[in-house]
């Protein structure tokens, strides 16, 4: 894992881990402890906050790695974005190290000072405060408490004595002020209907009669409780009923220092806010390192934030650079790098880029308008080439195949694959040994694939190898022949079928006149003259093949079902060879065919009596007269579109390599015979616009197929109708 890198992982893992933990011990050390309302020591928590910030910071920068290395991998350059992690990596380090020590300076710094104000000095001293405020107060408080009850009695004493509309119960009013060390001293009465009446006052100063006497404290007073405040700010008060169940109330006052009332309250404020805060200091300070941690990781985001645009922004020329590339590499030679306003390095790269392809989109135009003329010139020759009946191949130095065209393939029999590349010698060694003839023009004995073909061959040297040109004289020297033997039987059946019937004429009179008159051995005399008879008979047939040869009559077309013109040739030889086994298949309805039915039966007959001869030459190969099982020829008669098809099969001993030859005049494979049968055949197939064909027979044996086109030869019937004016086509 580790080479493959794979430790990546095991570091995230490994982080989370840590954070986890971290966190959890944190949080033991802060809700675990016996007081939690006292805040924690500041180096304990400052080692909180940094075990917390340290994978805390590395987690972010991991994820920024597999941010970076995402958007990397979706910019065109791809790859693992190493540019965007190392960017990220340097600017979290840049920035993770400063915060973290800021941060622990900062905790430690701004808690230090304040453990002395959570301590017991501080509390101390605040509390002391308090109570000489409190003590201050509380012995005017006193004071205040002591004299209203005697006061109190005095009043009523006077009342009683004096009344209350008396001069001399304001003197005694005027002297309790002046001997109990009072500022003021007043007697109210509420009316029924809740107004409040002054009755007896003494230094009364403008503050209205409401603040003194609040109707809210007339039910407590009522029962006889005392009210004694300071909220009046330089003097404390002291109010009490004068009598139980009677609306008549005694208010007195006294003069405080206000600056030590305004600092007993300010004390007491303080010692409050202080044991407020005393109670909350460990949630402050929690607080307190939240906000530094939360900082801290936000002053991190933003740096690997901004890390990540600068990284972007660095890469986005180099980007479009690649994108640019690649579109070049693909052949689009327009591709261009955007135009950079900066002059850096870059900006030159991509200007140098955009000047390669510029003047590469112009060279490749150039190319392809080069190529696109020579494609315009090789597919003319190709053109010409294909049109043309002589083959064309061209080869180089190395005798290896450059080009070659249709007619050359076929000559040569290439099954349909382009020979191209392949050696010469491969293909036809023949053609081959002619590079390296003498001579330019030769005529060659070409054997493709077992059939031997003579090709007129011409070799032209150029620039680079050879090209040869030739053509298939094969069937132009087969005509030749078939003339030049047509012209010699004619002259040969002239010559010798005159001589031969006097010569069977004299015989046959020598065996009738004579035949009684010898007496001596006239048996041998009737064999000879009889040999004689026989001999012509046999001369007077084979010149009867060689005038059918030499003067084919011209075949008289009607339309005929091929069905029983196939019967008719299987009949002789069936009556003569019974133990072959001859079959005739034909479609449901028989094929017509305008033909000759004469000469198509004699094709026909000759093919199935070479059949027939070809199963016994088999049978005499193995030594026995016997009939093999199996021995048997078949015709068979089909449609093939527009087409008719006649096959002869037969199990015989086979054809020979040179089947093309098979059709050439006094060519056979027989001992006897005159090698005329298949020449015949081949005319009349000739005259009847069709083409025979030699192949083996599956199982062995030979197959001969005989094609005709119906259409070509419908329009050879001599028995339709003539359509004139006289005779318009359906009377």
């Amino acid at each position: 894992m580790l080479r493959r890198g794979g430790w990546v992982p095991i570091l995230e893992a490994g982080v989370v881990l840590a954070l986890i933990v971290a966190v959890a011990v944190s949080y033991a050390l802060v809700t675990g402890r016996t007081r939690p309302e006292t805040a924690l020591a500041p180096p304990m928590a400052a080692a909180m906050l940094v075990a917390i910030l340290i994978p805390a910071m590395a987690l972010m920068v991991l994820v920024a790695r597999r941010l970076a290395m995402r958007r990397a991998a979706n910019s065109p350059t791809g790859g693992r974005g190493r540019l965007h992690v190392r960017f990220v990596a340097l600017f979290s380090i840049i920035a993770t190290v400063p915060t973290l020590l800021v941060v622990v300076f900062a905790s430690v710094l701004f808690q230090g000072p304040l453990q002395f104000w959570y301590s017991n000095r501080a509390r101390t001293v605040l509390d002391s405060a308090e109570v000489v405020a409190q003590t201050y107060v509380a012995e005017h408080r006193r004071r205040m408490a002591n004299e209203l009850p005697t006061m109190q009695l005095n009043v009523i004493e006077n009342i009683n004595v004096y009344g209350l509309d008396t001069a001399t119960f304001g003197d005694t009013m005027l002297s309790q002020v002046a001997f109990r060390d009072l500022t003021e001293a007043a007697i109210f009465r509420v009316t029924p209907r809740g107004d409040i009446q002054t009755i007896a006052v003494v230094n009364f100063d403008q503050r209205p009669i409401e603040q003194r006497l609040p109707r809210s404290v007339l039910p407590s007073l009522r029962t006889g409780q005392p009210r004694i405040v300071t909220d009046a700010g330089d003097r404390i008060e002291g109010l009490i009923s004068l009598a139980p169940g009677q609306d008549l109330y005694l208010y007195i006052s006294r003069r405080m220092d206000a600056r030590a009332i305004q600092q007993w309250r300010e004390a007491q404020s303080a010692v409050s806010d202080y044991r407020i805060t005393v109670n909350r200091s460990r949630d402050l300070q929690l607080r307190f390192n939240a906000i530094l941690l939360a900082v801290a990781l936000l002053i991190v985001a933003i740096v690997i934030f901004i890390a990540l645009k600068l990284a972007d922004r660095l890469v986005r020329p180099v980007a479009e650079l690649v994108g640019a590339a690649r579109l070049a590499t693909t052949g689009d030679l327009s591709a261009r790098v955007p135009e950079s306003r900066a002059r850096d390095e870059v900006a030159t790269l991509g200007n140098a880029f955009n000047r390669m392809t510029s003047r590469l989109e112009a060279q490749t135009g150039a190319l392809v308008a080069a190529n696109a003329q020579l494609d315009s010139r090789r597919a003319f020759t190709e053109a010409v080439l294909s049109g043309v009946t002589a083959g064309v191949v061209s080869v180089d130095d190395d005798h290896l195949i450059q080009l070659i065209n249709s007619s050359a393939e076929a000559l040569l029999k290439t099954g349909g694959q382009s020979p191209v590349g392949q050696k010469l010698a491969d293909l036809a060694p023949e053609l081959d040994r002619q590079l390296t003839s003498e001579g330019r023009e030769d005529v060659v004995q070409l054997v493709s694939r077992g059939e031997p073909r003579t090709l007129a061959v011409k070799t032209v040297r150029v620039k680079g190898g050879h090209v040869l040109t030739f053509d298939d004289i094969t069937e132009q020297l087969l005509d030749q022949r078939r003339a030049a033997w047509s012209d010699v039987a004619q002259r040969i059946a002239h010559e010798i079928k005159n001589p031969l019937t006097p010569i069977q004429l004299a015989a046959e009179r020598l065996q009738r006149r004579y035949g009684k008159e010898i007496d001596n051995d006239p048996a041998t005399f009737e064999r000879l003259t009889g040999t004689i008879v026989r001999q012509v008979g046999d001369l007077r047939r084979m010149v009867d093949e060689f005038s059918d040869f030499a003067r084919m009559p011209k075949p008289a077309f009607r339309e005929e079902p091929l069905a029983e013109v196939a019967r008719e040739a299987l009949f002789l030889h069936e009556v003569a060879h019974p133990e072959i086994e001859f079959t005739l298949a034909v479609p449901d309805l028989s094929p017509q065919l305008v033909c000759d039915r004469r000469l198509l039966g004699q094709a026909l007959t000759n093919i199935v009596k070479n059949g027939v001869e070809a199963i016994e030459q088999k049978r005499a190969e193995r030594e026995s007269r016997k009939n093999a099982p199996g021995d048997k020829v078949a015709i068979t008669i089909r449609r093939e579109g527009t087409k008719a098809v006649i096959e002869v099969a037969d199990t015989g001993i086979g054809l020979p390599a040179e089947r093309r030859r098979l059709t050439e005049p006094y060519m056979t494979t027989r001992a006897k015979g005159t090698g005329l049968g298949l020449a015949i055949v081949k005319k009349i197939v000739e005259e009847h616009f069709g083409q025979i064909e030699f192949e083996d027979a599956l199982g062995g044996g030979s197959l001969v197929r005989l094609t005709f086109d119906t259409e070509t030869l419908a329009k050879l019937d001599r028995s339709a109708p003539s359509i004139s004016e006289d005779n318009p086509p359906g009377n």
